[in-house]
């Protein structure tokens, strides 16, 4: 099938927020630079429909293999063939010039149709893992966006074409990268903006007000806390912070996260890909708490970058208890350089034009003229890396990767 010109972009995406969210910033990239957009997506993606208003959406059948019997199995893998054919039909009267997934498996059946079809592809890998269904279309795509020079089960040197482009993030957020951090002092408002992702988490509105509560009253008439809770839990949440006295706001999702962001100081959460790249295009350090049962152990892998670089600390959720972070919170509250520092450190290692560049490269797959193998390079040369870093800077980068990941709240 010979390759178009052609300035009709296909995303494939669904499932959780950290598969569709950075679908939404490529799309709004990809419309401002004047290029149609459509996405294909399952019927758990239809949740996120009120995000791609401005762009056609088409569904597919698929399925997870996760966790199911081997009937089960069987039956999720009659779901994904259908789907694949579903999106065959699609992409023919599509015609699109690129089909770009985000992971997950419902990406899986429009972008293994598009390599099907010999129609130009890319893959986003978001975690500092690869997935699985990512692992198993790396191969196959012509190029393989990656959200972290250092991820783990990614074999590069058997893709086609890799690039770092980091993990795109909405707009208002990279904004903040370019603003002042909020002025931070031993006598002034310490601001901490608490997030659980796209669902919250029952630690925190366990842990979190149960160690606000222990600290002295001179660090309690400092604090303003915005905090994200499960719907469950919010009322027990606000009867905890009740006896306090502190400014608190408690909310099921924060609409307003880049507001909230900007002028915190510190931000506690998970350390879901969509946080970690908000936190450094941001620039605001944190304390992390990885999602224990994440696949492949994703979340931790994702904080180390950030917390070997000094703009994060990290617990262990076995260690995350109301005493160990009440004596995390005293010290950073005495020490609000030790804040400020973080928050440049996290500002270091951000991404802050990772929209940009997966568009681009998107749009070299989409628009060059006859095959899309033009931009393939040497398998291994293909990887972006730093252009200033020199022999002797990456040394000392190799022995960080070495370290061991903190735990209880420690950090280098």
């Amino acid at each position: 099938m010979k390759r178009r010109r052609t300035s009709h972009i296909v995303l494939s995406a669904g499932g959780t927020g950290g598969h569709m969210f950075p679908a939404v910033s490529l799309k709004n990239e990809l419309l401002a630079r004047g290029h149609r957009v459509t996405l294909i997506t399952d019927e758990r993606g239809l949740a996120y429909k009120d995000y791609f208003k401005d762009v056609k959406i088409l569904t597919v059948q698929s399925a997870t293999f996760a966790g199911k019997s081997l009937l089960g199995k069987i039956g999720a893998l009659f779901k994904v063939l259908g789907g694949i054919l579903e999106a065959r039909s699609l992409l023919s009267m599509l015609r699109p010039g690129c089909v770009v997934g985000f992971g997950g498996y419902p990406s899986l059946p429009a972008l293994r149709a598009a390599v099907l079809m010999g129609i130009p592809s890319c893959l986003h890998e978001q975690n500092a893992v690869l997935g699985r269904v990512n692992r198993y279309l790396a191969k196959k795509v012509d190029a393989v966006a990656l959200s972290f020079e250092n991820t783990q089960k990614a074999n590069w040197e058997k893709y086609n074409y890799t690039v770092v482009t980091g993990n795109p993030v909405r707009k208002e957020i990279v904004a903040l990268g370019d603003k002042t951090y909020p002025p931070i002092g031993e006598d002034k408002i310490f601001r901490i903006l608490v997030i659980g992702g796209s669902q919250g988490a029952r630690i925190f509105s366990d842990v979190i007000p149960a160690a606000i509560s222990t600290l002295p009253r001179a660090v309690q008439r400092r604090l303003q806390i915005t905090q994200q809770c499960r719907k469950e839990d919010i009322e027990s949440v606000r009867a905890s912070y009740a006896d306090t006295k502190i400014a608190v706001e408690l909310s099921t999702f924060i609409s307003n996260l880049p507001e909230c962001m900007e002028w915190a100081h510190l931000v506690i959460g998970r350390a879901g890909a969509s946080t970690i790249a908000e936190l450094t295009a941001a620039g605001r350090p944190a304390i992390l708490v990885p999602y224990p049962y994440a696949m492949d152990d994703h979340q931790m892998e994702n904080a180390k970058e950030l917390v070997i670089a000094g703009g994060a600390w990290i617990f262990h959720e076995k260690e995350f208890n109301p005493s160990e972070l009440a004596k995390m919170l005293q010290r950073l509250a005495k020490r609000p350089r030790d804040v400020w520092r973080a928050a440049e450190d996290s500002r270091k290692v951000g991404k802050p034009y990772a929209v940009k560049d997966l568009a681009d490269l998107v749009e070299r797959l989409a628009l060059v003229k006859g095959d899309a193998g033009v931009i393939k390079t040497n398998k291994l040369e293909a990887i972006h890396k730093p252009a200033a870093a020199s022999e002797e800077e990456s040394e000392p980068s190799e022995n960080k990767q070495q370290r061991p990941i903190l735990s209880a709240g420690e950090r280098p």
